[in-house]
């Protein structure tokens, strides 16, 4: 089972670039980093880990900038969103800035994406609550679109664009692997759907095993029975206890989880 680590990545810890360099020199797979463009002072949705909500989402660094930090700083360790918050981009300029990473890191791109949980976050940004999923079905297929046609276009209720052309494509082919981070039978549908690979969080299920064989079902019944989509990895862990169920449920991955300061 490969090791990562994921960072809060927030100015009052390590700088990105540092710790992704100390992470690669000792070994581990994967570098990783959350998403909260900022936090509503007004916040009336639930933290889903239990209020109140920890100092470091108010904190968090921009991912893909801070990742070209970490690319700069190493040459082989993996460079990963957990997750990405699709549904607060557009996706002609989101599709651009992970090409542009995946091109200037030689290709060590792992993008994580999720339909996030904070209600007034996303409708800052224009994008329903209630329409979350559907934004980001579309926004994925439209940026799968663009990565992978010289002229593309997308047509869906949210994303339209017709004959567009965009560079750099991204070094891996035809693709960064997009991992659906989620812990519901829906979410997993929606891995088989548009996506590489999952993020289950962990915390949030009662049985990571059976889990993962209803993945594996549904992949089968669409037809996609090679080994992606999989579990890529777990939700970032804190205990040995959390990693030997990581383990134990045959995961492929699994991110430990570094103090914010």
């Amino acid at each position: 089972m490969h090791l990562g680590i994921f960072s809060y990545n927030v100015e009052y810890g390590a700088r990105p670039d540092e710790l992704a360099r100390a992470c690669e020199e000792r070994g581990f797979e994967s570098f990783w980093v959350g998403e909260h463009t900022h936090i509503p002072a007004s916040r009336q949705t639930p933290y889903p880990g239990g209020d109140p909500l920890p100092r470091p989402y108010y904190h968090m660094a921009d991912p893909f900038v801070s990742l070209m930090a970490a690319a700069a700083a190493t040459t082989t360790i993996k460079l990963g969103t957990g997750v990405c918050l699709v549904v607060e981009h557009d996706p002609i300029v989101l599709a651009k800035t992970v090409a542009t990473l995946d091109w200037l890191s030689h290709g060590r791109v792992l993008l994580g994406i999720g339909g996030g949980w904070n209600r007034e976050e996303m409708e800052h940004h224009g994008t329903p609550f209630q329409r979350r999923w559907q934004v980001l079905r579309e926004r994925v297929e439209a940026m799968q679109a663009i990565w992978t046609q010289e002229e593309a276009s997308y047509a869906g209720e949210f994303v339209t664009f017709e004959r567009i052309i965009s560079y750099p494509k991204p070094v891996q082919q035809p693709h960064p692997p997009i991992l659906f981070g989620g812990a519901t039978a829906q979410g997993r549908a929606r891995v088989v759907r548009y996506c590489d690979g999952w993020i289950p969080i962990d915390v949030l299920l009662d049985d990571l095993p059976e889990a993962l064989a209803d993945l594996r079902r549904k992949a089968v019944a669409a037809g996609r029975s090679r080994p992606r989509p999989s579990s890529r990895r777990a939700r970032p862990v804190a205990s040995h206890s959390a990693l030997n169920r990581v383990s134990a449920a045959r995961s492929t991955f699994a991110a430990l989880r570094a103090p914010p300061g």
